[in-house]
């Protein structure tokens, strides 16, 4: 009895524990999308429900091929996504995020800012107001992921994205940030 209680518990939990960690966009639903990962997030340090939906809004962005920022758009496009996937539940978030469209207000051009200028505002913001300059880089993160052709969400590897990007924008400060989140490789981070 004790053996088939820690089985039906392993069968539980594992999904639910390697899900805050990665996501495969391709075949996480709407459905789960909105019943259980935005839940999960809310208890996250790393991908809170803001920053899961900030990386998201960059992952969407990236794949529209635009590269623009849209620093007023985050609140339209979480309702947004939050009404398709409620409409399409058995949709999968990666068809969802195609749909949904940012709005092209005020949009900042990610091939007009150099990476150095990124570099020293960030490190900035981060010493001022850490929380903002961890969601904005959730968002410069999903942009990365898309760009390289993935479609797996792991928060647990935003740190080693930022050391990455900071440090590439160090080697070459009058790179394109466009371009720096092209080259920076999303790795797995160390657990």
């Amino acid at each position: 009895m004790k053996i088939l209680t820690g089985m039906i518990l392993a069968a539980c939990l594992l999904p639910c524990m390697s899900r805050a960690a990665e996501l495969n966009l391709a075949t996480l639903s709407c459905a789960r999308y909105e019943n259980e990962v935005l839940p999960a997030a809310a208890s996250s340090q790393t991908a809170d429900s803001i920053n899961t939906v900030m990386w998201l809004f960059g992952y969407s962005v990236a794949r529209s091929g635009a590269h623009l920022m849209y620093p007023e758009a985050l609140t339209a496009f979480g309702y947004a996504l939050d009404g398709e996937c409620k409409s399409n539940p058995i949709e999968s978030l990666l068809d969802a995020l195609a749909i949904v469209k940012p709005e092209a207000k005020n949009p900042m051009d990610l091939s007009a800012l150099e990476c150095a200028t990124f570099a020293s505002r960030h490190v900035e913001l981060a010493r001022t107001d850490l929380e903002s300059a961890n969601t904005i880089m959730m968002w410069l993160f999903g942009f990365s992921v898309a760009r390289s052709d993935s479609h797996i969400f792991d928060a647990d590897s935003l740190g080693a994205f930022q050391t990455a990007l900071l440090a590439d924008c160090a080697k070459h400060p009058k790179l394109a940030l466009f371009d720096a989140l092209g080259s920076v490789k999303p790795t797995k981070s160390a657990k």
